[in-house]
């Protein structure tokens, strides 16, 4: 794992030259130039990014490449969205294939330091789980000596398995499957005892498989795993329309807006509110942006509840409750800075 990890980084610092002379032109002035945002996100992770029946990309990592489209262009719909897996998706960041990934990533110190790609605000507050059959008798991951555990290349997932059974002084066989669909496949065909993930990720294994309540999710979170949007490093303003595109979210829900209350509430003399909606400071030219991106982000996919709810809530396949991911004042862990 940590020669593919040096090797990525290897690659990645070829890109980052190749690309260069293309990126000359700030992000926001070659994603306005060609009038749509691109957006990388997973190649089918239901939940939080997958084509419905229409075809349309669906999901809550979607719906964050949605809140910047609408702060660029005032038109959440302008967004390409590609594909990546797990061991292209920073390359395709660095090659300038996409703008922004948006994909499940977790923020850490050596993928910063090293990949050349600063991550956005928290999106997500996860940790790593593992997922078994209810037939498999088991109520603790501490149970699962020798076991035989289902996993991605080019995660952390390796190193916090391994981390955490020689913690509880436990064994296990890694079984790496090189794409998501192989890996869902595996698990259930019974080729592995579990199948370990960040738990959002298990969540959505869970509510695909035939028979969803034929599994069951171990109550141990292994491993801090903070999701967050990441983009190339040195072009500071566009990680600033990324960070507070997500910022807005947030605060647009501490203050009640929603998108169905967005037009009133741009009436009300909250100076805050005024702020946000673009009523008042024209914050937006300090990000180069209109007046009321902050207000075309809301109308556009509503805030940050409602993202989670419609994709990941209770009410979805998934039934995720808010946990972490709920705002500071009410216990979570959810705190946009003041817009001012």
């Amino acid at each position: 794992m940590k020669r593919k990890f040096l090797a990525l980084c290897a690659a990645t610092a070829a890109l980052m030259v190749g690309a260069t002379a293309a990126q000359s032109a700030t992000t926001l002035e070659t994603v306005k130039a060609r009038g749509k945002l691109i957006c990388g996100v997973s190649l089918s992770t239901p939940g939080f990014a997958a084509a419905d029946d229409k075809g349309r990309m669906q999901g809550f990592d979607a719906d964050i490449c949605r809140a910047i489209a609408a702060a660029v262009f005032g038109d959440a719909d302008k967004v390409d969205f590609v594909l990546t897996n797990i061991n292209t998706r920073f390359q395709a960041l660095q090659s300038g294939e996409i703008d922004v990934l948006s994909r499940q990533t977790t923020a850490t110190f050596s993928r910063e330091a090293s990949l050349g790609i600063d991550f956005g605000p928290t999106v997500f507050y996860d940790g790593q789980g593992l997922l078994v059959p209810k037939s498999l008798g088991v109520a603790s991951a501490k149970e699962l000596t020798d076991a035989a555990i289902c996993t991605l290349p080019g995660t952390t997932t390796s190193q916090n398995l391994t981390d955490f059974f020689r913690t509880v002084g436990g064994k296990f066989e890694l079984v790496v499957l090189e794409s998501p669909d192989e890996n869902r496949a595996a698990f259930y065909s019974g080729r592995c005892e579990a199948i370990s993930s960040d738990r959002s990720d298990l969540a959505s294994i869970r509510a695909v498989a035939n028979n969803p309540d034929d599994y069951v999710l171990l109550p141990e979170t292994i491993s801090k795993e903070p999701l967050a949007p990441a983009v190339r490093q040195n072009d500071s303003n566009w990680r600033d329309i990324v960070s507070w595109s997500v910022y807005m979210l947030m605060a647009a829900e501490e203050k009640g807006i929603t998108q169905a209350n967005v037009d009133e509430m741009a009436k009300r003399e909250d100076p805050e509110i005024q702020r946000m909606l673009g009523g008042a400071d024209e914050l937006g030219k300090m990000l180069g942006l209109d007046s009321k991106w902050g207000y075309n982000i809301i109308k556009g996919v509503g805030n940050y509840a409602e993202v989670f709810d419609r994709n990941l809530g209770e009410k979805t396949k998934l039934g995720m409750t808010r946990g972490p991911n709920t705002q500071w004042n009410a216990g979570g862990l959810l705190y946009a800075p003041p817009v001012r």
